[in-house]
């Protein structure tokens, strides 16, 4: 891919994420999934059965890196186009290159295209044939679902391999490398010198990756170059920081940090406290917390805590989730901060988590109960002849409900679920009121008369 000299002088003097790239498959730090043992990938690449396939993940998750190794082992020329800067007719000159290339000597291609969900619909078109026929391999690499962003077309003849962001365990291992072959020993104002890199300082550096190696070893190098500017030999959050150019935020998200915050922050929400539940999500998203467990702490807590009192909130926390998953980071903060907002400024009810708790609670002290006969199945041969259903009342024969009793015998008193006076909730307060104090007899009111579940 590279003349002898030209990489000679990269392998000095490329930034440090390009010198650490791995040289064999085996190097690869994270993504086991794909690459260990057994895994797909791996398995396509023992058996000489790689097709063309499209990688997508987060940035520095290693697509393009693998992307390289998987053509190197493959033994193929491997060419790479950006679907920023590349049309049509980049992709048609790689193709008949390509077909050539096979023709001539045998040698396969893989064609690696950057951004592929950038690619217009007729420019992934021009692949489908070289594709389907082999002419070519692709390797397609995104930071978008392919299902939102690439032709069905396409995506039916590619295999598709997810990338994970890396753990900042795995980032560790990355530097822990890097350091021990030699990116400690900078130049500075008096020659070359080595910088210890303490291990607190490389956990830092690890977690503000935020599952980013690339982005890690940019700060570890920028750190590195600055303290051998200033004739600093150790080191030290500050630097680390001022190399990268923003504060740190030391956030493991396996230790006490992630339970701390995240339950400051479901507090917050509870407290109906905007700015604090803002502040913990902030924390969070700069600590490399992954989005989707926030967005599903959000769908349980509008059930939990807000319940009936705002009945839209579910549907706001379920939206959040969606989008979530939809748009990923940087920008689905956005919808997690909307939906923080309007899930900490709701009423609040826990009645329905107590109901549940309650019930839940009554099945397990004294067994599951047998419902009524008169609510038992009907939909089989000889219920009829059990009783099932006789005696059963329909309620919209009766304007919408009526005075039967619905739990077993031995419940017929219980109460689960006790609404409060918040929001909308206050409403099916009263209306059960009314319907508790008809099964009781203690009303008279006409049960003929058509009413709805809101009064």
């Amino acid at each position: 891919m590279f003349s002898d000299g030209l990489a000679a002088d990269l392998a000095q003097n490329a930034p440090l994420p390009a010198r650490m790239r791995p040289r064999r498959i085996e190097e690869v730090v994270g993504q086991s999934h794909l690459l260990g043992p057994g895994a797909p990938l791996r398995v396509a690449l023992e058996t000489g059965t790689v097709g063309s396939m499209i990688f997508f993940g987060p940035p520095g998750s290693g697509k393009t890196t693998v992307a390289r190794l998987v053509a190197e082992r493959m033994g193929a020329f491997y060419q790479e186009l950006s679907a920023v800067s590349s049309g049509v007719g980049e992709v048609r000159k790689v193709i008949e290159a390509a077909r050539d290339r096979r023709a001539q000597s045998g040698r396969r291609t893989v064609l690696f295209i950057d951004e592929i969900h950038r690619f217009s619909k007729s420019q992934q078109d021009a692949l489908l044939h070289a594709v389907e026929d082999g002419i070519l391999t692709l390797i397609g690499a995104s930071t978008e679902n392919p299902y939102f962003e690439v032709i069905p077309a396409l995506i039916s003849r590619c295999e598709l391999y997810q990338f994970q962001p890396l753990s900042a365990s795995e980032i560790r291992v990355l530097l822990d490398r890097a350091l021990a072959m030699g990116a400690a020993k900078v130049p500075g104002p008096s020659g070359a010198q080595g910088i210890e890199a303490p291990e607190e300082v490389r956990d830092l550096i690890a977690e503000a990756g935020l599952g980013d190696a690339r982005r890690a070893l940019t700060i570890l190098e920028r750190s590195l170059v600055l303290a051998a500017a200033k004739g600093v030999t150790v080191l030290h959050r500050e630097l680390v920081e001022e190399a990268a150019q923003r504060k740190l935020v030391l956030y493991d998200k396996q230790a006490d940090a992630h339970y701390d915050v995240i339950s400051a922050f479901i507090k917050s929400m509870r407290g109906s406290d905007p700015d604090a539940a803002l502040y913990y999500l902030a924390v969070m998203l700069t600590g490399g917390e992954d989005p989707k467990f926030i967005a599903r702490r959000m769908v349980i807590f509008a059930s939990e805590d807000i319940g009936n009192a705002d009945p839209r909130a579910l549907e706001v926390a379920v939206a959040v989730a969606r989008a979530v998953e939809f748009v990923g980071l940087p920008e689905c903060r956005i919808n997690l901060a909307q939906g923080v907002t309007y899930l900490s400024c709701a009423l609040k009810s826990n009645a329905s988590y107590r109901a549940i708790e309650e019930a839940m609670a009554e099945v397990a002290e004294h067994g599951a109960q047998a419902p009524p006969v008169f609510l038992r199945s009907t939909g089989y041969s000889g219920a009829a002849a059990l009783g099932h259903g006789v005696g059963y009342r329909y309620p919209h024969d009766e304007g919408g409900y009526n005075s039967q009793r619905y739990l077993p015998e031995a419940l017929q008193e219980k109460e689960f679920y006790r609404p409060t006076t918040s929001g909308y909730e206050a409403r099916i307060g009263d209306f059960l009121e009314r319907v508790r104090a008809l099964r009781r007899g203690e009303s008279q009111g006409d049960s003929s008369e058509s009413k709805d579940a809101a009064g």
